[in-house]
């Protein structure tokens, strides 16, 4: 072959390798960014229920179908239920066999769940609006944001201080249904927020979540709309990305001296990490995983540090509730930890064992209501 076209094609190599390259980092950072939402966590794999009964419904063993607490089941053609913990050992039988699991069926919400029916656990236990879910009086509003009307739910409440809600990776405005029933007992105003990429919210503008980085001005929007209709203050109620959003507001919002707490279950503190968790646990090989990295900081700006790296726990102002846990695989709880050593002044950390990403509440009711009563109790 002469020089001159070993050249050529040895250039013609290295830019279909450049190519490939660059297509593979945008499938990675697609696979782990990608809307729509809602979309399941990619570490609740599909279950096969083999048996329902009175009160019981029995599912594939698996480390998903043991966890402790309570949990949505969701599978094609909207089916949802609630199932509650694994059931008691009776004498002669086993709520566990090698093969399946015996769980508590609480209510089957929508659908019905049939032998053989593919289901996942959520941490969303509601569907349907806080009326139809809760028995809840609420109001359907829109909150101006900049990039259009966010719709939400407002739930009346006694006191000017107002909890804003908002959700984050693989779920909805339904999640925090889950502790509105208690924040209304507490006779709290909320607000329950839809951000942009969400059914009914303004697409992104690019269609991939920014982990926080750029929907936080969709929280700071709800902030201005609750100052405008009467709130005296503020407490942000975030999940997952939603809990990094309220920390990116409780630093940057024009408004943060209305932000009266904050509580952030399995917060999203290092986008790297996540994106990386996500691009993983839905299939993207290893090696793909730094393109991904670049591929996500050219398609969506994120070129951030890790929270901790920024000025967000030294800025930060605002009595901080951390609820997380060592099993969060998505959102590592090593940051949660540094920012309660680093803040010990403002943050509370409630850890939870044996809990997935942002259903710390699931895995625990009571304690996390009750952990939840002794933060927002002097800040009423």
């Amino acid at each position: 072959m002469r020089p001159a076209t070993a050249a050529a094609v040895a250039a013609t190599s290295i830019l279909g390798v450049g190519a490939a390259a660059v297509a593979a980092g945008r499938y990675a950072s697609d696979a782990a960014l990608g809307a729509p939402s809602p979309r399941p966590f990619p570490a609740d794999r599909r279950l096969t229920v083999h048996a329902t009964a009175a009160g019981q419904v029995t599912l594939t063993r698996s480390l998903s179908a043991l966890r402790p607490g309570t949990y949505g089941l969701t599978g094609r053609g909207g089916v949802h239920a609630v199932v509650g913990p694994v059931v008691e050992q009776q004498p002669g039988r086993s709520a566990v066999s090698a093969d399946t699991v015996v769980r508590r069926l609480e209510s089957v919400t929508l659908g019905s769940l049939k032998p053989g029916a593919r289901v996942r656990l959520t941490p969303e236990l509601h569907r349907g609006d806080p009326l139809a879910a809760l028995g809840l009086t609420y109001k359907e509003v829109e909150v101006p944001g900049e990039l259009g009307a966010l719709p939400a739910w407002f739930v009346p409440g006694a006191r000017d201080t107002w909890v804003i809600t908002v959700h984050g990776l693989g779920t909805t405005r339904d999640h925090p249904l889950n502790v509105m029933g208690f924040l209304h007992d507490q006779q709290f105003p909320v607000l329950d927020l839809a951000y942009r990429g969400d059914p009914g919210a303004p697409r992104s503008p690019d269609g991939l979540t920014h982990l926080g980085e750029s929907e936080w001005r969709d929280l700071d929007a709800a902030i201005r709309y609750a100052v405008r209709y009467g709130a005296e203050h503020v407490i942000l109620h975030g999940w997952s990305s939603g809990a990094s959003m309220a920390l990116h507001a409780a630093v940057n919002s024009a408004l943060r001296d209305r932000i009266r707490g904050l509580v952030l279950d399995s917060p999203v503190m290092d986008w790297r990490t996540t994106l990386r968790a996500l691009a993983s646990a839905r299939g993207v090989p290893s090696a793909l995983l730094p393109l991904a990295v670049r591929a996500a900081q050219g398609q969506t700006g994120l070129h951030g540090a890790p929270l901790l790296s920024t000025s967000v726990p030294t800025a930060l102002h605002a009595p901080t509730l951390v609820v997380h846990g060592p099993d969060d695989t998505l959102a590592p709880w090593g940051p949660s930890r540094e920012l309660a050593a680093l803040r010990p002044d403002l943050v509370t950390l409630h850890p939870v064992p044996q809990a997935p990403h942002a259903a710390m509440w699931n895995a625990d009711p009571a304690g996390y209501e009750e952990a939840l009563r002794r933060f927002l109790t002097p800040l009423m």
